[in-house]
């Protein structure tokens, strides 16, 4: 019988994303200033847009709650699913490099809130910041080797394990940088992540849940060996 799980905190406001960002506590206090200025926040509602394909980005963003997806959809409605962002993670920096539109939706999975910093500042803290360039390339890079990973598991891979690697996938310092183990995620949104029906995400996770990997509640799934869940998609 699926148990309640104790609810940890996992909505920030822009001091508290800022504060845990690699990034911003490298920066020079002048560009610390220089962001905390500029930096907006935007409500998105479940289903909604964040950014859809064939925009030109104006924002780099980060999530201060909630979760979002990122995929592509074809004319006759088919669509693949790239990847999820939860709380503390930041995205969409690869598009505001490139210059050209996106080429990728954003889609809320559920209500929220993401913080946005203007291209104009991004890109200012591109051409002053040293540091910040470092922390992009490595980003980049993750980002690369995840896609590459995903794009393979979608070939080779069965749902079972479609469905750790979504969830494994939450966990990954680079779609949770804060490392948050308890996730507030219900099994039909990860359904979607791994782009599987919400039945064969369910009887994954019972699987995991009897083999001590995970322990599951209402709306949230707790991860208790991230590294046995890793091995999995190994």
């Amino acid at each position: 019988m699926t148990k309640p799980l104790h609810q940890q905190t996992v909505s920030l406001n822009r001091d508290e994303l800022l504060a845990g960002a690699d990034w911003y506590i490298t920066l020079s206090d002048s560009a610390q200033t220089l962001v905390k200025r500029d930096l907006i926040e935007r409500h998105v509602s479940s289903g909604d847009a964040l950014g859809h394909q064939g925009e030109i980005q104006l924002h780099w963003f980060g999530v201060m709650d909630g979760l979002l997806k990122w995929s592509v959809s074809a004319i006759d409605g088919r669509s693949v699913t790239l990847g999820g962002q939860s709380v503390g993670s930041w995205f969409g920096e690869g598009t505001l490099v490139r210059g050209k539109p996106r080429q990728s939706d954003i889609i809320a999975l559920r209500h929220s809130r993401v913080a946005m910093l203007p291209r104009t500042t991004f890109n200012w803290l591109r051409q002053n910041e040293p540091a910040f360039n470092e922390f992009l390339l490595r980003q980049i890079n993750e980002r690369m080797h995840w896609f590459m990973g995903s794009m393979a598991a979608h070939r080779l891979l069965d749902a079972e394990h479609l469905v750790v690697r979504a969830l494994w996938g939450l966990v990954h310092p680079l779609l949770n940088p804060l490392g948050l183990r308890h996730l507030l995620i219900s099994q039909e949104e990860l359904a979607n992540l791994a782009m599987v029906s919400r039945q064969r995400c369910n009887m994954t996770l019972v699987t995991l849940k009897r083999e001590g990997l995970i322990e599951l509640g209402y709306g949230a799934i707790s991860i208790r060996d991230v590294d046995a869940l890793a091995a999995r998609i190994r």
